[in-house]
Order: C-alpha cells, then structure tokens, then sequence
C-alpha cells in the first residue's frame, strides 16, 4: 500500500492525527472542527498563555462554541502544546500564523517561515502539510517546500504532500463558519491535492475545490479580497465626490442595488480593517513588481481607503468648525473600535487609526466599545473603553464619531444627549431627528 492509499484509509478510518499550527482565529476554530469531526488533534503555538487557555477549555475565540472546545478537551480529543516535538505524532498539519505586513508595508512571512522551519525538524515520511495562511503565489513552492525538504531530508511529493488551502474565516458572521464555508486546495502534486482534499471533505460540511497548483490557490484567495478592497476604493470615492456634491451616498447606493443583476452593493467607511482586505493587495503588489508589473487599479485603491481614517478626521474638524469649535482641544467620543460591527477583533481596525489622527491634531479622545473594553495592538496602541454610556457621558463630548456599526449600542440615546454625530457606518439612518447627525 503506497502513501496515498495509506492516508485515504486513515482518514476513512478517522486514525489521522490532526495538527494546527498557530491557534488564532484561524486556527482554533480549524482545530475545533477537525476534533469534532473524531480525529485526534494537537494544537500548536508558541504562545503560552493560549496553550493554557485550551487545555483548561477555556475559549477565547468568538466563532468556537465554548462547550463545544470544553467538551472536546475533556474527552482528550484536542490538545495543546509549545514543543514542536510532537509534530511527529500527527499525519496532517495545517499552519495558521499570521502574515501581517513590517513598517514599509512589505509581505512580512517570518511567522510562516518559523513555524516552517519548526515543523520540517520533527516531520516524518507519510505528512500532509497545508499552509493556510493567507500569502502571495508562489509561498508554498518557493518558500515552505525547500525549508520542509532540507530540514527533514524527505522529499515533497514522495514521502510527504504539500499544498495551500487558504482560510476563509469571516469574524462574527452567523450564517458560514469554518464547518460550512466552501474550501479551495491546490497541492504540489495529483496525489497530494486528492489527499488533502479527502481530509478537508471529512471535516467540514462545505464543498472542497480543487486546483491545480498551490499557486492558484494563493493567487484566488488574494483576488477574493483585492476584489473587495477595489470595490469599496471605488464606493469611498464616490462617497468623497458624493459629499461634494451634497448627495447622499447611501441613498444613491440603495437605489443601485434595486438592480437584480450586475450590481453589488458595497459601503463607505472609516477604512478597511481585519486580517485580510487590507493586507492582501500589498501581497499582490509586492509580488507583481518581481514581474515588472504594476497593478495601477489595486495600487489606486489602496491609497483611496488607505487615506479614509485622514478624511474622517478633516470631516470631522468641519463640523466641529460649524459649532465654532477648533479640533484642537476638542473633546470626542469614538463609538467601536472594533474592525466591524458586533465582535471583538480589531485588528488593523481603521477606527484606531482615526484615534490616531485624531489625537495628532490636538483632540482629546476617547472611546465606547461594548465588544473592546481595552486594547493593545502590534503598533504600541492601547486603550479602554469607557464603563457605560449615560447621557451625561454624551453630553460632556464635543462631537460623538460612530466608528463601528454596533447593535447593543443606544443610539436613540446618543441622538437626544449630543452637540453633534458623524456617522461613518450611517447606523443612526433610522433615527427621525437628524438635526445633529452628518453622515459619511
């Protein structure tokens, strides 16, 4: 029995040992459903205080039903650790670490490549290995088979597959999760992609697609995304003109998509945020320019919702300007700084970088945000967020910024008790008395 058709009788027979490499809001989820699915799973991450966290059953992740990761860690199918040594009790490892960009804005893949590196030291023949991490094309040939082969002295294709299944994680989104969103694969070779596919299949619910290479399946998550940051480059400008011009945007855009074909209606905003939209097209670009192309339209959009935070924050000084108040000095309330509406995550949100500006031109900030009651992020920010919003809260601010498109936020409340509201999410168009709200 060859490789191929031990691993297809393993994953009949539910014996696979599952690894997840990195247990973010990728991975944990990942490794959840692989568990529930009755293959025995080991998490890996470097990060001790995670590690604790699940193999007490205490979940941290909005998207894993805390019972569901309780249970399955009593029963002693899921598992977490920090030495990479167990790698070689697992017959499939999925890697689920960040690919954020460095300070120039560049692919930084240091995550990928460690954890690469931590794998081919401790990988055995008879190993499906999968990058989910979104990347530029070319990741998983280029960068993560060469590491595997020389730090394992196997061969890629012979004595173990390799390919790139990109995630497709949607924080907070209460129809597709993990279990049932469609799945893309594309290995290193046949076998490996009709493998790795089987493995996904056994898993979740949603249809498994496979491609023909890895690269493919890089390229198609990276359009998936640039797709929509060109669209909402396109909406935010159009939003600009549409202020210019003293139309509201909103109202042009839900008479657009009466249209049953040929129109998809996208928003306006603070900026982009999360862990793809507005990472994903800079993967792209730096990519292309090893090409010598330059993709004008991805690059023109970036720099439209990339400058979105900088437009809130002018639009925000002309309104403080028509109550006679300067910016500088000015006291303003931030409702959310989450990345979107109703979760905990932001990561790259453009609502702290709206505090930034904010704060370099000389206003106080502060901000309410249910979901965020403090942060921290990658770029030396934090905050915390106000313990509750009373009208005399309301009242005491110069000017309220809605910020993220809370639902268990009382707007009613805000309208009645502020000097004035900007809008960017246009969360408050149900509210009757808009004397005191300008949207975006």
């Amino acid at each position: 029995m060859d490789m191929k058709e031990k691993l297809l009788k393993k994953i009949e027979d539910r014996t696979v040992v599952a690894g997840v490499v990195g247990l973010g809001y990728v991975g944990l989820p990942l490794a959840v459903e692989k568990a529930k699915a009755g293959f025995k799973t080991i998490g890996f991450d470097v990060q001790a205080a995670k590690v604790e966290m699940v193999n007490r059953g205490c979940n941290y992740i909005g998207d894993v039903v805390d019972s569901d990761l309780e249970e399955l860690v009593k029963g002693g199918m899921l598992s977490a650790t920090s030495d990479f040594s167990f790698i070689k009790d697992v017959d499939f490892i999925a890697i689920c670490v960040p690919t954020p960009l460095d300070i120039h804005q560049e692919p930084d893949i240091s995550y990928v490549r460690d954890s690469a590196k931590a794998v081919s030291k401790h990988l055995k023949a008879g190993t499906m290995v999968v990058l989910e991490s979104t990347t530029y094309p070319g990741t998983t040939e280029e960068l993560i088979k060469p590491i595997l082969e020389k730090g394992s002295g196997l061969t890629c294709g012979l004595d173990f597959y390799l390919g790139f299944s990109p995630e497709r994680v949607d924080p907070g989104n209460l129809i597709y999760k993990t279990k049932n969103t469609p799945k893309v694969v594309g290995a290193c070779s046949e076998d490996g992609a009709e493998v790795i596919s089987a493995m996904y299949r056994a898993v979740l619910e949603g249809d498994v697609y496979t491609v023909s290479s890895p690269a493919v399946a890089e390229m198609e998550k990276i359009l998936e995304n640039t797709y929509r940051n060109v669209n909402i480059g396109l909406i935010n400008e159009i939003g600009r003109l549409c202020h210019e011009m003293g139309i509201s945007v909103w109202e042009v855009i839900d008479a657009a998509k009466t249209k049953p074909y040929g129109f998809q209606a996208f928003y306006p905003g603070p900026g982009l945020g999360g862990h793809c939209i507005p990472l994903d097209p800079y993967y792209l670009t730096w990519k292309a320019r090893e090409y010598g192309f330059h993709t004008t339209l991805i690059e023109n959009s970036m720099v439209i919702n990339d400058g979105q935070p900088e437009y809130c924050v002018e639009r925000a000084m002309h309104i403080l300007n028509r109550h006679k108040k300067a910016i500088n000095g000015a006291k303003i309330l931030m409702l959310g700084v989450s990345y979107k509406n109703d979760i905990d995550d932001y990561r790259e949100s453009p609502a702290i970088r709206v505090m930034k500006e904010l704060r370099k031109v000389g206003a106080e900030v502060e901000y309410y945000d249910p979901w965020v009651p403090s942060f921290q992020n990658m770029y030396g920010q934090s905050g915390e967020s106000l313990k509750e919003l009373t009208p005399e809260t309301v009242q005491g601010f110069d000017l309220v910024m809605v910020t993220a498109a809370h639902h268990n936020v009382d707007y009613e409340l805000v309208q009645k008790n502020a000097k004035a509201v900007f809008d960017t999410k246009n969360v408050m168009k149900d509210i009757r008395d808009r004397s005191n709200i300008e949207a975006l």
